[in-house]
């Protein structure tokens, strides 16, 4: 099936599962924080399936300097 797919149907056909599967993944992180008593993720309203919220800018800059 995926030889009769085009080139935007494969990326698509892998990316949103993937987009998703991080996004669940990110917010365990943040609700296991949370139960431990750390409101960080809570705080900054990254308790949500929406992948949107997850983005953070700051951080792939910073790491992309310091390297």
């Amino acid at each position: 099936m995926m030889d009769e797919l085009t080139l935007i149907q494969r990326i698509v056909v892998w990316i949103l599962p993937v987009i998703f599967a991080i996004t669940v993944h990110e917010v365990a992180h943040g609700w296991v924080a949370k139960k431990y008593g750390d409101n960080t993720a809570s705080s900054l309203g990254r308790l949500t399936l929406n992948p949107i919220k997850h983005i953070d800018l700051f951080e792939p800059l910073f790491f992309l300097g310091c390297y």
